[in-house]
């Protein structure tokens, strides 16, 4: 058994490789699948990207552990991490109830002004026909965060008072399915660009809302950099049968949500497949069908991208006179009143992101299928990249809404959303379930041992 010893982090940051479990010379892929090789390991951890089975070290406050294979964090230690992350979440429900209670933002056009609420752009696209895309902009910029919000609340106040039930476990583990969903920042960069696309017409004026949601987005974003999700699940009730550590070769599985090590049959019996005994996750040795499912999404993603990008995604209407507008000529709208840096920021995040996403699991798909060996490492990097970027590609979704809440006028001053707006929303969305269909840990499944060697031993000493 190696044991971590602290290596280079960036912003001054310790971190800490966990141990790795296998014996010197046993066969990595047997470590990988599940198998417990000690029968006296207390904290076991599998790692949810690469599948290696190690224990987390001991850490001092402020640190973390990563994977010493693939270099997947694994547990960050934070201090007062309850007490922080239910302040902030308190003070993020007044923020919410604010920015949901009042306008936004006011247009002013020729002597009319409209005013609107977070809520009035969903309202006008259901008005319009635009149904599927309403419900994705309610879900995703007022639903999800609202409840990721009372669900933190509803946890986290009885775990402060030493207190916690069964049922607590599965209401948190929604809180990490939600987060993702979540977009409020994109939503933000969404309102920055409807204002400037504004300014030449109309006066905008912001209002009590877009303060508070602008409080909103910083408040959520330090309570989830607050949340020591391990504190958490470790105060939910396990079941006796489960605390026993794997004996020596026993096959052992693990939870993708709580992170839960277990003897394979110690899992709950349920009809089709096992679950978690502490947050009821089901649970797989690897996701279901993942190539199967991740290939049919992308598929429908790229036969939504083309008419994405060449239907309009709006069209304006103002003075009898009617534009209709596709997301490259948005672009060419930035970049033609001197805001090329945030034309760039657009096109990137609306044209390239997209396009690269479905590149990138492409690739990864194809690699998988192909039993390739090479750069596992890397390849688990650009996973991780299409985790973080995808929902950004979001912001040109938030713009029409927006602007379709705002600019209400009849004849006078109208817009409304395209069908291009339908089908982009469609290839971000499915994108987003796309990555989350996908395995990482297939990757690893056909690596060299010698690969293997080289990056336990390029990390731990």
């Amino acid at each position: 058994m190696v044991f971590a010893q602290p290596v280079g982090g960036s912003r001054g940051e310790r971190i800490f490789a966990s141990t790795n479990l296998a014996h010197e010379g046993a066969d990595p892929a047997a470590n990988s699948t599940g198998t417990a090789i000690s029968g006296e390991l207390r904290e076991l951890i599998q790692c949810h990207e690469c599948g290696l089975l190690q224990r987390n070290p001991p850490l001092p406050a402020g640190c973390a552990a990563r994977c010493g294979r693939c270099g997947a964090t694994l547990h960050r230690s934070i201090p007062n991490s309850l007490d922080r992350t239910l302040a902030l979440t308190c003070a993020g429900i007044v923020l919410f109830v604010v920015a949901n209670s009042f306008p936004f933002l006011s247009f002013q056009f020729q002597g009319q002004t409209t005013e609107a609420t977070l809520f009035t752009g969903v309202e006008e696209l259901y008005r319009q026909g635009m149904w599927a895309l309403s419900l994705a902009v309610f879900f995703t910029s007022i639903l999800a965060p609202g409840l990721q919000l009372g669900l933190l609340l509803i946890v986290l106040v009885p775990l402060r008072m030493n207190r916690c039930g069964r049922g607590l476990s599965r209401l948190f583990r929604y809180v990490a399915t939600l987060t993702p969903w979540g977009m409020m920042d994109v939503f933000m960069l969404g309102i920055l660009v409807s204002v400037v696309k504004l300014a030449d017409m109309s006066t905008i004026v912001p209002g009590t809302s877009l303060f508070a949601f602008a409080g909103l987005i910083f408040v959520l974003a330090a309570a989830q950099a607050a949340l020591d999700k391990d504190i958490v699940w470790s105060r939910m009730p396990v079941p006796a049968r489960v605390r026993r550590p794997p004996q020596s070769g026993e096959p052992v599985c693990s939870c993708r949500v709580c992170e839960l090590v277990m003897p394979e049959s110690k899992a709950d019996p349920a009809p089709g497949r096992p679950s978690c005994p502490r947050c009821g996750a089901g649970l797989h040795r690897r996701k279901p069908e993942s190539l199967q499912r991740t290939w049919a999404l992308v598929i429908a993603a790229i036969v939504c991208y083309l008419p994405a990008n060449l239907l309009p995604i709006m069209t304006v209407t103002s003075l009898g006179k009617t534009q209709s507008d596709t997301i490259l000529s948005g672009v060419i709208f930035l970049f033609n009143h001197g805001l090329w840096s945030l034309a760039l920021v657009v096109f990137v995040a609306s044209v390239l992101v997209p396009l690269m996403k479905l590149v990138i699991l492409v690739y990864l798909l194809v690699s998988v299928q192909m039993r390739s060996p090479r750069r596992p490492r890397d390849r688990t990097r650009l996973y991780r990249l299409t985790e973080a970027v995808g929902r950004w590609s979001m912001v040109d979704i938030y713009v029409v809404t927006i602007l379709v809440a705002l600019v209400r006028l009849g004849n006078l001053a109208t817009i409304e959303a395209g069908p291009g707006a339908v089908f982009f929303a469609a290839v971000v969305i499915i994108t987003l379930f796309a990555a989350a269909a996908f395995d990482p840990r297939l990757i690893w499944d056909h690596r060299s041992r010698a690969h293997d060697g080289a990056c336990l031993g390029g990390v731990l000493n």
